[in-house]
């Protein structure tokens, strides 16, 4: 969808405290990278927050690289945004970033039907210069060109456990494309994820966005359909930020990997207790 203004996001952060805007203009100033995630001072912030907190996840769970994905390329701009902070995150955590990028290449097709909101978008959108793009990414990055019915199952096919997706931004638009893009988190095998990979969905926010159609009838479609892999909204993200009023956190997901070997009980360990709790005081 649009980029919002510089003047939209001056109002949305303006309405923040004043003492927490202060002391953010500090943390510009001195702040190491990570503190300046946490005031939201690193574009893009829905990335950077979600890049950062892969590669945390990743170096969690013992892994020395980690996958990060965004579907709906266009331009470029998301894409290569994800490489700069997949580069700054990778100095701070130690942990190595796959970035993979899928675009059918030519703007988006033709509506299916009222589920592809034909109302606000249509064939042709968000095109893409392939050539120019490609010459702008680094080593690290793939560009993954075609329909997303045949790319997504060629790419998890490929992929390697040791580098598991940890992060994957929607932003395809349709809901017929989302329903293909969705089948990233279907692989039988769930080594190739993290277990709580982070999901970001970016065309929920428009009063005639629903549950109903487009992106978020897709997550409500590919949860029925997968007993042990559950997409569901970042519970408690805001009362964990330090900037409250952001709308990404509101468009911020998770998968839930139920079948992954971290989530299964395996091995025996002491038992859970709560500290004795003397009834006299």
């Amino acid at each position: 969808m649009p980029r919002r203004t510089w003047i939209e996001r001056y109002a949305e952060r303006a309405t923040e405290p004043l003492h927490l805007n202060l002391l953010a203009l500090f943390f510009q100033v001195f702040g190491t990278f990570s503190s300046k995630v946490g005031f939201d001072l690193v574009r893009p912030r829905k990335y950077a927050f979600a890049t950062l907190e892969a590669a945390r996840n990743a170096r969690d769970q013992g892994k020395r690289k980690v996958t990060i994905i965004e579907f709906g390329v266009a331009a470029g701009g998301g894409l290569l945004g994800m490489c700069a902070l997949a580069r700054s995150v990778a100095e701070v955590t130690g942990v190595e970033f796959e970035v993979v990028g899928f675009d059918t290449g030519v703007g988006m097709p033709s509506p299916v039907d009222f589920r592809d909101h034909p109302d606000l978008y249509q064939a042709g959108d968000f095109p893409m210069d392939q050539q120019a793009l490609r010459k702008k990414l680094p080593a690290n990055a793939r560009l993954l060109i075609g329909e997303l019915e045949y790319t997504v199952p060629n790419f998890l096919a490929e992929l390697n456990p040791e580098a598991p997706i940890g992060f994957a931004a929607l932003d395809v638009d349709y809901y017929s494309s989302a329903v293909n893009a969705l089948r990233i988190f279907a692989d039988p095998n769930p080594s190739k994820y993290l277990p709580l990979p982070i999901l970001y969905l970016d065309d929920i926010v428009l009063p005639s966005h629903s549950r109903f159609s487009g992106e978020l009838l897709a997550v409500e479609e590919f949860n029925a359909t997968h007993e042990y892999r559950k997409i569901d909204q970042h519970r408690f993200l805001r009362s964990q930020r330090i900037f409250k009023q952001a709308r990404w956190i509101d468009q911020m997901f998770l998968l839930h990997v139920f079948d992954h070997p971290v989530m299964r009980t395996a091995g025996s360990r002491p038992r859970k207790m709560y500290s004795p709790v003397d009834v006299r005081s």
